[in-house]
């Protein structure tokens, strides 16, 4: 069952935005300070903090950073919410606080590449033993965990293909044997997916991509069980140093307060732009959930309340001689990498580069990713201009 989300709108503005000392301001206030003047007696070590301890250093808790995490705690419907660096820093700090020598992960073999890279390299040195798979096939996953799990980390909808993954029907088979669940859901967002509701117990955001919206500033997020966000800010965040910017956090606090009337703005963007691009005579296949023909539409429709502004797409022919014109043709649209600006952003993505480097796909595994990528996929994030003006800008390099 979807959460009722009527109140966004308010929780993004408001939201932890009631502590300021004085309050002085109608909008948050930025403290650069490294440090604070100490007005009690307050331990050296982090390990005595109290959620009442008084501010005494940035790295373990400033204002703006703590007006940020409650913003989403609060939009997630999370016990507590924990800002980092950035979405790759949040997903490695999570894996690296909750994961040990000998413990096995389970990772959806579609993810962001730097994630799937993380887990094929540096996890293994560690002695943590990784099983990529399709999270989608249930019945892979089922036969996964036939043998002793301690972290299922997914991704819905997933980079850069748009495949999803069917939360609820996977916590269910996590909670039997008291597995952890994670997902990353950067590109859903909370507008589109209540991940908590559905009973994930840790949700992550690259805050770099909608959750800023403006393509300014780098941050993540983590968001879930209180037990576990205070293990992972002791771990990654006040020990290994994974701190977001203040100034970072007051920008990407200010995109939060846009996040709903954005993130419905770039749904609908997103499908007039899917719709006609279904019709174009060089598009081979459009991936976007909100489309009849995505092969999930269904599960989409249960999990998602809106459809995002993420596709990927594959052309009939001359992909090559496409990307280069995009390069030197587009206008409205820039050719670039990330996700999630106010600007509509498109890449290639050839599969072999990306089999090589990231997902190392073997088989069945292999073949799925193929049906929705072929040889490649332009991978497109669809901004806020007008959507005709975002086609027509399309429509101009497709026409070889």
């Amino acid at each position: 069952m979807k959460k009722d989300t009527s109140n966004f709108n308010t929780l993004s503005i408001h939201s932890g935005e009631d502590k300021q000392t004085p309050p002085v301001s109608s909008v948050p206030a930025i403290s650069m300070a490294t440090s604070f003047l100490s007005k009690e007696e307050v331990s050296f070590s982090s390990e005595n903090l109290e959620d009442d301890s008084p501010y005494l250093y940035t790295r373990w808790a400033n204002p703006i950073i703590n007006t940020l995490e409650e913003k989403i705690a609060a939009l997630e419907g999370a016990e507590s919410a924990l800002a980092l660096s950035s979405g790759m820093g949040a997903c490695t700090s999570t894996m690296l606080s909750l994961l040990k020598s000998g413990d096995r992960l389970l990772v959806s073999d579609i993810c962001y590449p730097g994630v799937r890279e993380f887990c094929n390299t540096t996890l293994p040195n560690l002695n943590i033993n990784v099983e990529a798979i399709n999270m989608s096939d249930l019945e892979e996953v089922e036969n996964a965990l036939s043998v002793p799990t301690d972290l299922i980390f997914m991704e819905s909808p997933c980079n850069p293909i748009l495949r999803l993954t069917d939360l609820k029907a996977i916590v269910g088979m996590a909670k039997e044997q008291k597995i952890t669940t994670v997902v990353d859901s950067t590109f859903a967002t909370p507008i589109a997916t209540q991940a908590i509701g559905l009973g994930v117990d840790l949700v992550i955001h690259s805050l770099t991509k909608y959750m800023n919206g403006h393509g300014d500033a780098m941050g993540g997020v983590i968001a879930g069980k209180k037990e576990h966000i205070n293990l992972i800010r002791n771990t990654a965040v006040i020990h290994a140093g994974n701190v977001i910017s203040p100034f970072n956090a007051w920008l990407i606090n200010r995109g939060l307060a846009t996040l709903p009337i954005r993130m419905k703005r770039h749904s609908e963007n997103a499908m007039m732009i899917a719709e006609r691009l279904e019709k174009h005579p060089n598009v081979k296949q459009v991936n976007y959930p909100g489309l009849l023909s995505h092969p999930q539409h269904n599960l989409a429709k249960r999990q998602m309340n809106l459809f995002s502004g993420m596709m990927s797409f594959q052309v009939q022919q001359n992909p090559k001689q496409i990307t280069e014109r995009m390069r030197k043709e587009l206008q409205t649209i820039h050719y670039a990498v990330s996700l999630g600006h106010h600007k509509s952003l498109i890449y290639y993505l050839p599969t072999d580069d990306l089999q090589q480097s990231s997902y190392q796909l073997r088989g069945k595994n292999l073949a799925d990713y193929r049906k929705f990528a072929g040889e490649g996929i332009f991978r497109l994030s669809v901004g806020l201009e007008d959507p005709e003006d975002i086609y027509k800008d399309l429509e101009k390099v497709l026409n070889t």
